[in-house]
């Protein structure tokens, strides 16, 4: 088979750990309303980010399915910093998020920072996860 066949790469946990830690703890020495003390609280940060993503935000979506709809997809934008103050929640000690705008742009950056990480590792993203090129 061709090689476009199999462009979809299974990203080690590790390494997804890695990038969602590097990328939370360079957002957080960017963003002037987000307080980290330490190193390894990103690790937690970004654990605990990685759970609700996996756990919570597909269903915080389908309830809000509607309002998705109707902004043509931004109110993503709005799940996204409420999981980021759900982790702030969640995380007692060294992790703070000062408000709501502060973790949308947190949210924002983590991804941007993520992204950039993934493409310099030579990650490809493709929605198309059973390597069937007729998707």
């Amino acid at each position: 088979m061709p090689s476009y066949y199999y462009s979809t790469q299974r990203i080690p946990l590790f390494v997804r750990l890695v990038v969602s830690t590097l990328s939370v703890f360079f957002a957080a020495q960017l963003l002037s309303g987000i307080e980290m003390e330490k190193f390894t609280t990103a690790i937690w940060v970004a654990i605990a980010i990685g759970f609700l993503n996996a756990f919570v935000r597909p269903i915080l979506i389908l309830f809000t399915l509607p309002a998705t709809i109707f902004t043509f997809g931004l109110f993503l934008f709005v799940i996204n910093a409420l999981v980021v103050l759900m982790a702030d929640s969640l995380i007692s000690e060294g992790f703070q998020v000062r408000s709501f705008g502060w973790a949308l742009l947190f949210s924002l950056f983590v991804s941007f920072f993520s992204a950039l990480m993934y493409a310099l590792g030579g990650y490809k993203k493709s929605n198309n996860q059973d390597n069937d090129p007729r998707l």
